[in-house]
């Protein structure tokens, strides 16, 4: 029976990580985007204001998790009637709005259940996101129209992994955008839900101690912002990466053209970091030994900086030259049967991964609880069912 490959995600460093954000920035409002790890809100640290969910699915795993309706905040670029009414019988607490469209459905769904919904305006960035500045001060001028409908702000975010400099000419669009939207329409917001995008460093230690500085370099450039307007702010990678682990076994071992290569039963369609361009960059790696154990809570056991004995090719098991985890690392003389454990994967890999590709099985899914247990989320699947 198999016993990797596998995720370790836990709730400790999730909460780690929110206090970390709350210790820079103060007492912004703050909101986990679900998409970047929907495992970690098995449980939600008391500091955190919201989640968000961008489709009916999350939607779906928020009620199988007993998430608090006033803790939803439903976005999502495409939304019909029948998620608009799902969401509002649900009673999340803030609906988005990314076109006029979605605006007057929630009217209409609202008046039809004969309740009133808070909404976020979606400034778009120049993409298929969110609505023309125009489109939202159309909106907002016409505001009437919309009785059920409490606009409470805007939504905007301008992508992952951004430059301080982008985050600065962010807000200062937001921000002339709502002194036009006051100066000439008298609407001032209540919200201003931004999506900062902080990028989170994954080659380059150390890690947190850099991370730290970013948070702030940012607390700084939001500041003057904050004291402005009623500002609340959405990560996803930036909380979620340092959460997870990884865990694939060495399968086989072999040397070709004076390369050696080593076969894992892991790959890329498991784990995908942000910015690895063709594998070159090396992410925090560390070497398990199959003597000491290679099940979760024998992770401990794991060498954090293991001696660089031998530089070694890693491979997935998929049938692409494309499946290549690292190009070079030094590593340990290894043997098959030894797990490499790959750190700070909590976003995106888990579902962001070409699973199906090669119908391989699924990893399975540990979590470490608040009490400090280790729990299965979800065990080995077999994908062939779903190509079959």
């Amino acid at each position: 029976m198999n016993s990797t490959p596998y995720y370790l995600f836990s709730y400790n460093q999730f909460e780690n990580r929110i206090a970390l954000i709350r210790k820079a920035l103060g007492n912004i409002p703050i909101c986990y985007s679900i998409k970047a790890n929907p495992f970690l809100i098995k449980e939600l640290p008391s500091e955190l204001e919201h989640v968000e969910v961008c489709s009916p699915g999350e939607l779906t795993i928020c009620e199988k998790n007993n998430i608090p309706h006033e803790k939803i905040l439903y976005s999502g670029v495409m939304k019909e009637e029948a998620d608009i009414t799902r969401a509002i019988n649900y009673g999340v607490d803030i609906l988005t709005a990314e076109s006029e469209r979605h605006i007057e459905i929630e009217q209409t769904v609202a008046k039809k259940l004969n309740k009133n919904v808070k909404v976020l305006l979606r400034l778009t960035s120049g993409n298929q996101f969110g609505m023309s500045d125009s489109s939202i001060y159309s909106v907002i001028k016409n505001k009437e129209k919309f009785s059920n409908v409490e606009i409470i702000g805007l939504h905007y975010y301008s992508g992952t992994q951004k430059k301080f400099q982008q985050i600065e000419k962010d807000l200062e669009h937001i921000g002339s955008f709502l002194k036009t939207l006051k100066e000439e329409l008298d609407y001032s917001a209540k919200m201003i839900e931004y999506g900062p995008g902080l990028g989170v460093n994954y080659f380059n230690p150390p890690y947190e101690e850099s991370e730290k500085e970013e948070l702030l370099r940012l607390a700084a450039i939001l500041k003057p912002f904050s004291e402005k307007y009623p500002l609340a702010l959405e990560f996803g990678r930036f909380v979620a990466a340092p959460c997870g682990m990884y865990v694939t076994g060495v399968k086989d071992i072999k040397t070709n053209n004076d390369v050696n290569f080593v076969i894992l039963d892991g790959g890329i369609h498991h784990l995908k970091y942000y910015g690895q361009t063709m594998s070159m960059q090396v992410p925090p790696i560390y070497y398990l030994s199959k003597e000491k154990g290679i099940e979760p809570d024998n992770l401990e056991n794991a060498i954090r900086t293991p001696e660089m004995k031998k530089d070694y090719c890693l491979c997935g098991s998929l049938c692409t030259v494309a499946d290549v985890l690292v190009r070079r690392v030094g590593l340990p003389n290894l043997s098959i049967g030894d797990c490499l454990v790959f750190d700070r994967c909590g976003a995106y890999s888990v579902t962001e991964g070409t699973v199906l590709f090669l119908s391989r099985q699924m990893p399975k899914i540990y979590y470490i609880n608040s009490n400090g247990a280790i729990v299965v989320l979800r065990d080995f699947i077999d994908s062939d069912c779903f190509n079959t």
